[in-house]
């Protein structure tokens, strides 16, 4: 297990992770990437606890992935299911399990503060921390996709699916996207990856 997760993380969390893993009696399934989620955790019914990762080149952004997952766990098997997924619980849990580990033999200095800044009050996702995001996004493989939030207002985009939008303005903390097919509007996360078509003003 060590030697795999090697390959996904920094070298100097492999050891204490493997010990989270093994302490929490852990499935660990790496999978293709999936658009809609970098991971997701649930308990099996022979007690076995399954978390799913999304391969990723990107060690930083595998890492905070994999121990979000295991606050998932912890929080649940510590305050009960009847919590919020996102709750007070798995807050405290996700940022007792990070502290150690929001060091500079882990995170690069670029990433590190930006890394102790979000978890002071984490996210559901760190997608949804702009500045934490766009950070991560520089270890990422190259690729020709920007964040919607980076494109400017009338610009056409594509998502994963084929469908076309056109970029809208800014609802609190998402954007407006209309559907060119159909016309019909929907919100976007921030950092909602898209392909860039053209600009319209």
């Amino acid at each position: 297990m060590t030697e795999i997760l090697s390959n996904y993380i920094p070298a100097q969390a492999v050891q204490p992770t493997f010990e989270l893993i093994k302490k929490n009696n852990v499935y660990l399934q790496i999978v293709n990437q999936r658009v809609t989620r970098h991971g997701d955790y649930r308990r099996l019914t022979n007690g076995q606890h399954k978390i799913t990762v999304n391969a990723t080149s990107n060690k930083y952004r595998f890492f905070i992935t994999l121990i979000h997952e295991i606050a998932h766990l912890e929080a649940f098997e510590t305050y009960g299911r009847n919590i919020k997924p996102h709750g007070q619980e798995w807050k405290h849990t996700f940022q007792r399990l990070m502290l150690p580990f929001i060091h500079p033999a882990i995170f690069p200095q670029k990433l590190l503060p930006l890394v102790a800044k979000h978890f002071k009050n984490p996210k559901a996702s760190s997608d949804t921390d702009a500045k934490l995001a766009l950070a991560l996004k520089y270890y990422d493989p190259a690729n020709d996709k920007n964040y919607i939030f980076e494109i400017p207002e009338g610009s056409l985009f594509k998502m994963y699916n084929g469908r076309v939008f056109k970029k809208g303005a800014k609802r609190v903390k998402r954007f407006e996207g209309i559907e060119l097919e159909s016309g019909r509007m929907y919100l976007f996360n921030p950092n909602a990856e898209v392909e860039l078509l053209t600009e319209k003003g």
